[in-house]
């Protein structure tokens, strides 16, 4: 399996804070999700990834966010296998120290 690029959560905040605008999807569950998104994430729940294929484009680069980074870790190698650019943010939510909505 090809290594699955990474982004830490103090760095994304920076990226964020810079005024950039990745494309940011959180794949947790509908109940995960109620205690708060980053800012301009979309949710897309990891087991209908495979059926949602059309929101992405090959051309754009997508930060994959979870609870932990590690559901996100398997839909980055799924997506990558599908040959989209994908970045994990390592440590999922549970070290996001920005925002919510």
């Amino acid at each position: 399996m090809d290594r699955i690029e990474e982004i830490t959560t103090d760095e994304l905040q920076k990226k964020l804070e810079a005024g950039e605008k990745p494309e940011l999807v959180d794949v947790r569950e509908d109940e995960e999700v109620t205690s708060g998104m980053i800012p301009g994430a979309r949710h897309i729940r990891m087991g209908t990834i495979p059926e949602n294929l059309d929101k992405f484009n090959k051309d754009t680069e997508y930060i994959i966010i979870c609870r932990s980074g590690n559901r996100s870790g398997n839909v980055c190698h799924y997506l990558q296998e599908q040959g989209y650019k994908v970045r994990n943010m390592a440590g999922g939510m549970m070290n996001w120290q920005g925002k919510t909505e």
